[in-house]
């Protein structure tokens, strides 16, 4: 008899043997042993086993009902995962909060309020199927402008990251695979305190431009240009902009990063990568007129987009313990969030501020962000 058989056999006698007296179910034992060539006390113990039945009215799963299975709210996250340059849980949770009241299509109002409660790790769990690595680089076109170097002192002391206004600045050049000829070139700058960034393009490196934009970026700043530091590029290193700052009536601290020592601006360092390249990519950018067709973007959309609905984290702490070195980060908020914590900043330029805000829609600067970035790339790529 083979083992599916004995287990029906067994099946329907176990229940005339668990209703039987006792004289009987000697009877019934000594004919399930000589059916199924078992051993008596064998037997026994499989007939006294629970015999359980498949109950087809009871749910398959028991518990509350998965919170998170509707398809919708995956579509929901991946479409705004990837709108949002793929950004990691902890960060889209807070992208969740800011975008979905500007959300264009419906939501059913269960799903809207599971979006608003869910955890990073429930979002990392929906999302793994659609994670995806970059590991692209890019050219490094920085040249020692040693003129001034003397007069520039090197940054030695950390500024005070709780007050806005301490700068640091970079430059990203669009050269594509060559750095020969003339291209233009991104000036990256962001606060340290609050993460607040602007950029702007120029054409080349000349001393004249790079001055005008830097000057254009500190007009626009919504709190006062307290220090710039920067690295040791002739772009900075000029005369031009040692004036600018040092000759005025509240001199602007004036500061540089060591030779070779990328890490002393690792705040810039980093937007180099999440506020430029990830967006414009690895393109040559060599016809003058791309220098309006950015700054066009960078003054209006780009700068909204990253300082009212773009979250990143803070390094709080940072301490070694044994040979590991141990790293702890404050919640994701958005550069405009920590301006509005900052008891730096004037209450009458915060309500400015959350009136400004109010008037915005994530999803409206995010489409007419990719409409003119399509155009860059194409006038980039036409001849």
């Amino acid at each position: 008899m083979s083992p599916k058989s004995k287990k029906e056999y067994m099946a329907e006698i176990g229940t005339r043997y668990h209703q039987a007296k006792k004289n009987e179910k000697r009877t019934i034992l000594d004919e399930f042993c000589a059916v199924c060539n078992y051993n008596r006390k064998y037997a026994i113990r499989k007939l006294n086993c629970k015999i359980r039945h498949k109950d087809t009215n009871k749910p398959a799963q028991r518990g509350r009902k998965p919170k998170y299975s509707d398809p919708e709210i995956l579509k929901i996250l991946t479409r705004l995962w990837i709108i949002t340059n793929l950004p990691c849980s902890k960060r889209l949770k807070v992208i969740l909060k800011l975008w979905l009241p500007y959300y264009p299509y419906y939501i059913s109002p269960d799903n809207y309020q599971a979006l608003l409660q869910i955890s990073p790790a429930t979002i990392d769990r929906l999302m793994k199927p659609a994670r995806a690595k970059h590991t692209k680089r890019g050219l490094a076109t920085t040249k020692p402008g040693a003129l001034l170097k003397k007069r520039i002192p090197i940054k030695t002391n950390q500024w005070d990251e709780t007050r806005p206004g301490f700068i640091e600045a970079d430059t990203v050049a669009h050269c594509g695979s060559s750095t020969e000829g003339m291209f233009v070139y991104t000036i990256n700058c962001v606060d340290i305190a609050t993460s607040w960034t602007e950029q702007r393009a120029v054409w080349g490196k000349g001393e004249r431009g790079v001055l005008k934009e830097i000057d254009n970026i500190e007009f626009t700043l919504p709190f006062p240009l307290l220090g710039f530091d920067c690295d040791n590029g002739s772009e900075f290193l000029n005369w031009h902009l040692y004036r600018h700052f040092v000759d005025r009536k509240n001199p602007i601290r004036f500061t540089r990063a060591r030779s070779y020592h990328k890490n002393d601006n690792a705040h810039v360092e980093e937007k180099n990568w999440t506020h430029v390249r990830q967006f414009l990519g690895y393109l040559r950018f060599d016809k003058i007129e791309l220098v309006g067709l950015l700054n066009d973007l960078y003054t209006t959309e780009w700068r909204l987009y990253f300082n009212f609905f773009y979250p990143s984290v803070k390094l709080v702490e940072k301490y070694r313990n044994g040979s590991h070195i141990i790293k702890k980060y404050d919640q994701p908020k958005t550069p405009f969030q920590r301006l509005l914590e900052s008891n730096s900043v004037s209450s009458h330029t915060k309500a400015e501020l959350r009136e400004f805000f109010k008037s915005l829609n994530p999803f409206d600067l995010q489409k007419r962000m990719s409409l003119k970035i399509r155009n860059i790339q194409r006038t980039a790529i036409n001849n």
